[in-house]
């Protein structure tokens, strides 16, 4: 292991982006592909995010994606980093748990953290 000190708080991504609970999954898809992005944080209790690849499954599946709801197929429990936490650990956890995105909170959502963040800030780091 480097001997990096990069936190998730320089490599998230901020402001976050969410979507209500009640948005259809093509509202979701839409979203990501305009912003570019895999995974919206859905502000729930418990914690949960849509993700591209919850999308992918709903298609997969033949399910019609403009009448389900985020609600019907997104990640619920989802694990979270913290600001502080380092990047060597955020990947440890990703690799752990199988997971592509952790949302990073701080008291409350702050940002999001993937798994593309990670490759490209370990890609630069000095070996």
């Amino acid at each position: 292991m480097s001997n990096d000190r990069t936190t998730v708080g320089d490599v998230m991504s901020s402001p976050l982006e969410t979507i209500s609970k009640d948005a259809t999954v093509m509202d979701a898809a839409q979203r990501m592909r305009d912003g570019d992005i895999s995974a919206l944080v859905v502000p729930t209790t418990p914690r949960a995010i849509i993700s591209s690849t919850d999308v992918l499954e709903a298609v997969a599946q033949g399910r019609n994606v403009a009448e389900l709801t985020v609600a019907d197929v997104m990640t619920t429990d989802v694990e979270t980093a913290t600001p502080d936490l380092y990047m060597e650990e955020v990947a440890a956890m990703m690799t752990t748990y199988g997971i592509k995105h952790l949302p990073v909170v701080d008291g409350d959502y702050v940002g999001m953290v993937s798994s593309t963040d990670v490759t490209a800030h370990l890609s630069e780091s000095p070996r």
